[in-house]
């Protein structure tokens, strides 16, 4: 468990890419307005990104160089991400963040043996966070 505020996620960061040194898939969960987005950001930035991260609520994928990709599940569903063909994505080398996911994505990722930890966030006073993080 790290607590931390939205402005210094440098601790958080860390500890992702430590848990997944060679890329893999990072869920993210969190109530509405946790800052699964912010994370991303914070993340790109950790990996020397400069690019303008944004969330992808209505494209379902955004593309951050050749090291992260960014997707976003809640308006259309796990089935729908699958039927697209996006499993194949989440192969890709780099990093693959999921916003959304849950337990039934990481025991797919996990039966399909992609590195995966699931980052769960939760709200407390102010800007802090509780991040909670760990492998699927």
């Amino acid at each position: 468990m790290i607590e931390a505020s939205l402005e210094n996620l440098t601790r958080v960061t860390k500890v992702m890419s430590q848990a997944l040194p060679d890329g893999g898939v990072i869920i993210l969960q969190g109530d509405l307005a946790a800052g699964k987005t912010t994370l991303t950001q914070a993340f790109a930035k950790h990996l020397g990104l400069e690019d303008a991260v944004t969330s992808p609520t209505f494209s379902l994928q955004q593309c951050y160089g050749e090291k992260m990709f960014h997707y976003d599940i809640y308006n259309h569903g796990l089935d729908h991400f699958l039927s697209l063909g996006m499993l194949e994505e989440l192969e890709k080398e780099g990093y693959h963040l999921i916003e959304w996911g849950d337990s039934a994505l990481a025991a797919l990722l996990k039966s399909a043996q992609i590195p995966t930890i699931v980052v769960t966030i939760e709200k407390t006073a102010g800007d802090k966070r509780v991040y909670r993080i760990k492998n699927a």
